[in-house]
């Protein structure tokens, strides 16, 4: 297996992107590799790549600016992110070949991560391999991280989610659920409405591209006011939950996505509502809090075991894809956590 000749299929950023994400920001390329690890590489673990997650903070590092909380990719660099692999080849006496691991990986078919690095074992007999970069990856544990540690709820509040039906949207409301709160989602299609209502258990659910009037669609799907708002969104609708915020609101903001693929970012106009009614805004990565993983994952495992969570996944097939993919994730086209399959297995 080690020391024979492979072509390693890459997906690299072509130039940067300050407007709308398009297929041609980013290329497919092939190069040979030899499948061996150098004499000498302590620690370090060559993968077989199998899953790669899409995730929308990738969209900022392609602007070439330094407003990320990691820093930009360079043009003609493989895009890098969260993936589920394969040991191949380890000089790290913490995996052996045919482990499966989750990683901090490159978008291509096989990688070395130096040192192991953020390698973690995985059991694919628990949940299928793709979940692990879904309800008990990232996305989970800052569903997780968002409501439980920077909003605390309260049983019987009202919960606003935006971009309710995506990787983290779908995981926040089922844990809002569980936890007693009266959980409202907004999605951008009369299919993800659907889903949010009779599939992940939303109190109440819209299609924010059928509202003339944001202000008004949430006072009435949120009758008692909002306490607590999930932002994955940002612009117009965080303007339009604050104007229906009530005293002593809590927002936990995890992304933006509707300020990313334009170079025309929406204003804010309802911030005064902040001080009146002592509104709590905080903005959080969910690295910072990794002490908090084994809570998760605890709690995460209990819920899969009992099916009161669900998760739903969107599939491209194949590296030659993930351009395409990457640009359904942006534009909303895709339903639910968007994953590109490089290899079933191997």
């Amino acid at each position: 297996m080690s020391g024979r000749y492979v072509r390693n299929k890459q997906v690299k950023l072509k130039n940067y992107v300050s407007t709308v994400l398009k297929e041609t920001d980013m290329e497919v390329q092939s190069c040979d590799i030899i499948l061996d690890l150098k004499e000498g590489s302590k620690d370090d673990v060559l993968v077989k790549n199998l899953y790669l997650s899409c995730d929308p903070y990738m969209r900022i590092r392609m602007s070439g600016q330094n407003i990320s909380h990691s820093p930009p990719f360079k043009v003609g660099q493989v895009l890098e992110g969260f993936g589920v692999s394969k040991v191949v080849l380890s000089n790290n006496p913490c995996f052996k070949p045919g482990d499966y691991v989750s990683s901090w990986t490159m978008w291509e078919e096989y990688s070395v991560i130096a040192g192991g690095e953020r390698l973690e074992v995985v059991d694919p007999s628990f949940a299928p391999l793709s979940y692990y970069l879904g309800a008990l990856g990232m996305p989970g544990f800052t569903a997780y991280v968002g409501l439980f540690e920077i909003l605390k709820p309260k049983g019987g509040e009202t919960i606003f989610v935006s971009a309710a039906s995506g990787a983290v949207g779908q995981m926040v409301g089922q844990l809002a659920r569980e936890a007693g709160l009266f959980v409202v989602g907004s999605a951008g299609s009369k299919q993800k409405v659907d889903l949010l209502r009779n599939k992940l258990g939303y109190d109440a659910a819209f299609n924010y591209k059928e509202e003339d009037d944001l202000v008004s669609a949430l006072r009435t799907h949120c009758p008692r006011g909002i306490d607590m708002y999930f932002e994955n969104v940002g612009g117009k609708v965080l303007d339009a939950v604050l104007e229906n915020m009530n005293s002593f609101g809590r927002i936990a903001v995890s992304g933006m996505i509707s300020q990313y693929d334009t170079d025309k970012k929406d204003g804010v106009f309802n911030l005064y509502k902040i001080i009146s009614r002592r509104i709590t805004i905080q903005g959080f990565l969910q690295s910072d809090y990794v002490h908090l993983w084994p809570k998760f994952m605890e709690l995460m495992t209990g819920y899969l075991n009992a099916s009161k969570v669900v998760y739903f996944e969107d599939f491209a097939q194949g590296l030659d894809n993930a351009p395409n993919a990457f640009c359904r994730l942006m534009s909303g086209e895709k339903i639910g956590k968007q994953i590109i399959t490089v290899a079933e297995d191997y």
